[in-house]
């Protein structure tokens, strides 16, 4: 008998799935706004709404398909079909994307932007297919206690697939090659991006045996009924006693608030810097980079501290600090005519803060279910999150407008403050696994 454990190369290899996922969607938020206007010569409202079609999709996608893997049952498990037929879609799909654009940019035609327009739908579509029941992967083979530090590594390897596109993009494409070109073609790109994919699911389907692995999970947690918030009704189905529903509820409002005051920034960030500071895009892209590289940095150590002192307390810490940077940075910007250290720093201290809300949210809406229904709950989160990111681009925008662009920080700022007062109604779905002894080693099953 020993302390639980995380098995961390399992994680890695599970994390898998979700590198793939981050690689396909930094690249296609690079290059699809690009390929809308300089190929099809789309003005930037057309462009946004087009942007914004993944995140209208994912309200209803990954709900429904996180739900529907929790009721799928085959030998390969219940999320693996799912990431095999939307990785296989995805991948032949995405690189039907280059050749229309190459096609249209060669003779325009309006068929082919018809078809450019359909064939990115049903892209969307395939990469919706399976996100959620990629992510509901990770809770399915770890315990509950362990689920943050585990979150922490898949945020990790999709930090990883981030970069690996932005490296691999860089290497291709640099501006000497682009600067002067009539038209790119960016068909190498999907192509490597396709293949990164593919391999990245190929090890994980070699390594990952969703159902043996699934099983001795559920055994273990049988072992320990009180890691499980649902109760039997009385007729042989488990259902959440109301102070947990209050609880998940709470918990879905503050990642809500949260996503809309982040998102809130990361999305008119640029805009700002260059009406308010007049600075260029160099500047902009330097602080996101270097809030990027302060979670990346912050994600291990921050799955440890909430192991020790709890999820709750930790992503309260979170948004305090997230607060407080978003609050400061009114402040550094609206006197500043160029980025200053200080910003750099406030924004290192923005991806820690972000880091320690990001890897615990998640483990917290997935403890407060039956393990049968982790797809569905991850669905919530997703939904949670996406509607967030629906409102908070047209709602910031529409106050930069009408009152004026220096509202940005104080609109970030405030939301996030008041995900502190809904988080403090939240009483479940924290993690006890400092505070259980005697715990059979989940790290020693077998590979």
């Amino acid at each position: 008998m020993s302390e639980l454990k995380l098995n961390n190369k399992r994680t890695i290899l599970v994390g898998l799935a979700f590198l793939s996922i981050c690689s396909f969607w930094q690249m296609y938020d690079n290059l699809v706004p690009l390929i809308l206007r300089e190929t099809f010569h789309m003005d930037e409202s057309l462009t946004g709404v087009i942007m914004a079609a993944d995140n209208v999709l994912a309200l209803f996608l990954l709900p429904f398909f996180g739900g529907l893997s929790d009721k799928t049952r085959t030998k390969l498990g219940s999320r693996t079909p799912y990431i095999i037929a939307g990785t296989a879609g995805a991948v032949i799909l995405m690189n039907l994307l280059p050749a229309l654009d190459n096609s249209y940019a060669a003779g325009a035609a309006p068929y082919k932007l018809v078809s450019f327009v359909i064939v990115l739908g049903l892209l969307l579509i395939a990469m919706g297919t399976y996100r959620s029941p990629a992510v509901a992967l990770m809770p399915d083979v770890t315990p509950k206690p362990l689920r943050s530090k585990a979150n922490a590594i898949i945020n990790l390897m999709g930090a990883v697939g981030g970069v690996l596109y932005l490296g691999i993009s860089a290497a291709l494409y640099p501006a000497s090659k682009t600067g002067e070109a009539a038209h790119v073609n960016y068909q190498p790109l999907f192509l490597v991006v396709s293949g990164i994919m593919i391999a990245a699911v190929a090890v994980l389907l070699l390594t990952i045996k969703e159902p043996k692995l699934a099983k001795e999970n559920r055994e273990l947690e049988k072992k320990h009924p009180e890691w499980n918030l649902a109760k039997d009704d009385g007729s042989g189905h488990e259902t959440l006693p109301a102070p947990v529903k209050k609880s998940l509820a709470f918990l879905l409002a503050s990642i809500a608030l949260w996503f809309v005051g982040y998102n809130g920034v990361t999305t008119w960030f640029s805009t700002y810097v260059a009406e308010v500071m007049g600075e260029g895009v160099g500047g902009t892209a330097t602080c996101l980079m270097v809030a990027t590289a302060g979670a990346i940095v912050s994600y291990i150590p921050i799955g440890i501290v909430a192991s020790k002192v709890g999820r709750k307390k930790t992503i309260l810490s979170g948004v305090v600090l997230l607060a407080a940077c978003f609050g400061a940075g009114f402040f550094l910007t609206t006197g500043a005519r160029s980025i200053t250290p200080p910003m750099y720093v406030a924004f290192a201290l923005v991806g820690l803060a972000w880091a320690a809300i990001n890897v615990n949210s998640l483990p917290m809406v997935v403890e407060m279910c039956r393990g049968s229904d982790v797809g569905k709950f991850t669905g919530y989160y997703y939904t949670a999150s996406m509607l967030a990111q629906v409102v908070t681009p047209v709602l910031a925008g529409t106050l930069m407008k009408h009152i004026s662009y220096q509202v940005l920080f104080p609109y970030a700022a405030f939301f996030v403050a008041m995900s502190f007062v809904t988080m403090m109604f939240v009483r479940h779905g924290d993690s006890k696994a400092e505070a259980k002894k005697g715990l059979e080693a989940f790290e020693d099953m077998e590979d």
